[in-house]
């Protein structure tokens, strides 16, 4: 048996080797899917990797506080594609937060609450995010200080914290603590400015170097907060399950019953839009799959080829006491090394092109077994899919026709 397997294999790669040129451009056809699907696993998985990273960082005792809304398939797709959308929708309130702050085993609590507005100096005016939220974020979050300080209670209502970029794009400089701005008729105080923490993708949503953060209440006097989420950290790590349970208990008593949010810890907690990563890269890759059918399509038509070609040299072998059998994996193995050719080639392609993104993005691609074992496994089923019509149709073919036959 491992004589025939030895002989079927050498008798495939004799036959692509004679044709190099057209051996290659089919495997390029399959090795372009591939290589788009590798890009979009590798990428999708270095962002879920970036979310966990950060959220082990931040330390187990971190809670999450989410709207939700009981929804079929269908409605919660749609809501995770216009994810902004739904926020404009929240149910969450400061006197949710209040209630959680409470909590015998809450160290702290803040909202996130994310606006987009223009704000202007006395010389420049420009668009920015605003994040309403209270002193707890630094807590939860330990933000760095570049200059000055963060949010606090004994501070006036009307003071703010400017995220690094922001101060060097309003101000020229990060040296802008007592510096003001204006924010829908209001001017703000600036108390403090924040390292830059070069950290654009994360499970708050919220890229600090390019923010303001005020505080919430009086924020609220400016219009009604749309609150994204509520951070919570846990007095202690053992205690963080029971937390949950009672932060899910009174805010469901405070809705009488009702269960419009999500209270989430440990590795539940990701990017509040990560379904959204996880549908769009899914259908990425549904995409990419049509290159991998044109391709195969192209390795059927060249085996198609092959088999035209190679009909004398049919009809010789069953002369000599071939089976249809063998003539069938003799063919069939040569789909699957061209097919397998084009993987390892796109496999290849996509990885370097994920290093080559990832130059210009805060997250690295991510490489796993997973994703190797898919592509080769995708590889193997479009060989054998899209060669098994050429292999059978060699393996039919008359012999005494066969020998009959010249190009």
């Amino acid at each position: 048996m491992s004589f025939l397997l030895r002989t079927h294999i050498k008798l495939a790669t004799s036959s692509l080797r004679l044709n190099r040129g057209r051996t290659f451009l089919t495997a390029l056809g399959i090795s372009i899917g591939v290589a788009s699907i590798v890009l979009i696993l590798s990428l999708a998985g270095g962002i879920n990797r970036l979310i966990s990273t950060q959220i082990e960082r931040v330390g187990s005792d971190l809670i999450v506080v989410r709207p939700s809304t009981a929804k079929d398939m269908v409605g919660s797709i749609v809501d995770e594609l216009t994810a902004s959308n739904q926020y404009l929708k929240s149910n969450l309130s400061l006197s949710d937060v209040g209630a959680i702050q409470r909590l015998e085993g809450v160290a702290a609590a803040a909202p996130i609450a994310v606006m987009d507005g223009t704000v202007s100096t006395n010389n420049k005016s420009m668009n920015a995010t605003l994040v309403a939220t209270n002193p707890d974020l630094e807590k939860i979050l330990s933000l760095p200080m570049k200059t000055g300080q963060f949010l606090n209670s004994q501070l006036k209502e009307n003071t703010a914290v400017v995220g690094y970029w922001t101060a060097m794009q309003l101000y020229g400089s990060v040296e802008a603590v007592t510096k003001t701005f204006e924010y829908m008729g209001e001017k703000f105080m600036v108390v403090g400015v924040l390292e830059e923490i070069n950290d654009p993708i994360n499970f708050n949503n919220v890229d600090f170097d390019n923010a303001i953060l005020a505080n919430a209440g009086f924020m609220e006097t400016l219009g009604a907060l749309q609150i994204q989420q509520v951070n919570v950290r846990a007095t202690t790590t053992g205690g963080v399950g029971t937390v949950v349970d009672e932060i899910g208990e009174k805010m469901s008593d405070s809705r009488g019953g009702g269960r419009n949010f999500a209270v989430l810890s440990g590795s539940q907690i990701s990017h509040p839009a990560g379904s959204l990563f996880t549908i769009v890269s899914g259908m990425l890759t549904l995409v990419a799959s049509i290159s991998l059918v044109v391709g195969g399509v192209g390795v059927m038509n060249i085996m198609l080829v092959s088999v035209s070609e190679r009909t004398r040299e049919i009809g010789i072998r069953k002369a000599v006491g071939a089976s249809s059998g063998n003539i069938l994996l003799t063919f069939l193995f040569e789909s699957l090394i061209l097919s397998i050719l084009g993987g390892v080639m796109g496999f290849a392609v996509g990885y370097a092109c994920a290093f080559l993104v990832s130059l210009l993005t805060p997250f690295a691609p991510f490489v796993s077994w997973e994703i190797l074992g898919i592509t080769g496994g995708t590889s193997l089923v479009v060989g054998v899919l899209f060669g098994i019509y050429p292999a059978v149709k060699a393996a039919s073919k008359n012999p005494i026709q066969s020998l009959k036959y010249y190009r």
